[in-house]
């Protein structure tokens, strides 16, 4: 029987030989693949992990601790930004200047955690929406920004080396990926994690039961944030040039919908859903170029559309997509995982 009995079974990592075996497997697999992938797939692993980073610290908030926020691009840019700025006007080193950037961008949680006090559902929603708009409107109206035209980045290097290539931003991007995911994991276990949970099922009986909430409602904004910024510090390298078009309120909606689609309130599927997600809109981006789909989705835009309609089709299908898994599978990705593991641990019967 699977029943965790002590508390050190709990936190343990991984709990058996088998479990032991497949997390070798994916550290050799990870390690292998920008040897021997094209570099397309690796620009895609990058983007991929990042969205990770970003969807396991949006789910510390929403899926843990029952807030919502519609801002998270806005965090997203702070980090960016502030990455950047520090970088080529103060000269700080990149892991002490992507800190510094989420440590901003976490202060910013904080202040916006300070409306989750008295508001919730649609209203947090709206509060949090204004802030990522209000963001993007302050970095493309401010020259230090870069204004409209955005800003380049500067070389990224560790001592004599300059990491250029997608393949050797891997390295780095992964590696940051894994230690924000496996700390995430490990603040779910603690006293603050339980303290999270908590305030989602009822923050009423966890007021009752001594938890305090305003300062966990606003350090799981905080923490959140920390995690988005983490995020905007590597996509600015990621993409070499970062403007205010880039982080939308589109954006703070494809993020949430990570979340939902992965499953609400576990890591591993906010690794799913980031992972699953970016796959889509990267190959929806270029739906036109996919065989046989690719020209009757063309033929469909030229006769009933128009030929600029072509990626609001793409829109439509990356819609749907999150309404059917909603519909038939509440619990996201994460459930899909759960039913298999059931289904193998009980075959043939």
């Amino acid at each position: 029987m699977d029943m965790k009995r002590d508390y050190y079974e709990d936190i343990q990592l991984l709990d058996s030989k088998i479990l032991w075996f497949w997390f070798l497997m994916l550290i050799a697999a990870l390690i292998t693949f920008p040897f021997i992938a094209p570099n397309y797939y690796v620009y895609m692993a990058n983007y991929m992990a990042i969205n990770v980073i970003v969807t396991v610290g949006l789910n510390i908030l929403v899926g843990y601790t029952g807030q919502i926020s519609l801002g998270h691009a806005g965090f997203f840019a702070i980090g960016a930004y502030g990455t950047v700025l520090l970088m080529t006007a103060l000269h700080l080193p990149f892991l002490l200047a992507i800190i510094a950037a989420a440590f901003i961008a976490a202060f910013f949680g904080f202040v916006l955690g300070l409306p989750a006090l008295r508001l919730e559902g649609p209203y947090l929603a709206i509060a949090t929406l204004g802030f990522g708009m209000a963001i993007t409107q302050v970095i493309g109206r401010w020259q230090v920004f870069g204004g409209r035209m955005g800003l380049e980045t500067p070389d990224l290097s560790f001592g004599p080396y300059v990491l250029e290539s997608d393949r050797q931003l891997y390295f780095l991007i992964i590696t940051i990926t894994f230690l924000m995911t496996l700390a995430a994991r490990n603040l779910m276990k603690t006293r603050v994690g339980r303290a999270f949970i908590a305030i989602r099922d009822s923050d009423i009986a966890a007021e009752t039961m001594g938890v305090n909430l305003v300062f966990y409602k606003t350090l799981a904004f905080a923490v959140s944030a920390f995690y988005a910024g983490i995020a905007g510090g590597l996509f600015a390298f990621l993409l070499g040039f970062i403007n205010p078009s880039t982080f939308n309120f589109i954006l703070s909606i494809y993020f949430l919908a990570f979340v939902i689609v992965g499953g609400l309130g576990s890591i591993f599927g906010s690794i799913m859903g980031g992972v699953f997600m970016t796959w889509l809109l990267l190959v929806l981006d270029k739906v036109q170029e996919l065989p046989y789909l690719g020209a009757a989705l063309i033929s469909f835009s030229e006769n009933w559309m128009t030929v600029s309609g072509l990626p609001n089709i793409a829109s439509i299908i990356f819609g749907l997509i999150i309404v059917l898994l909603v519909v038939f599978e509440p619990l996201g990705l994460y459930g899909f995982w759960i039913r298999t593991k059931i289904y193998w641990k009980t075959w043939p019967f």
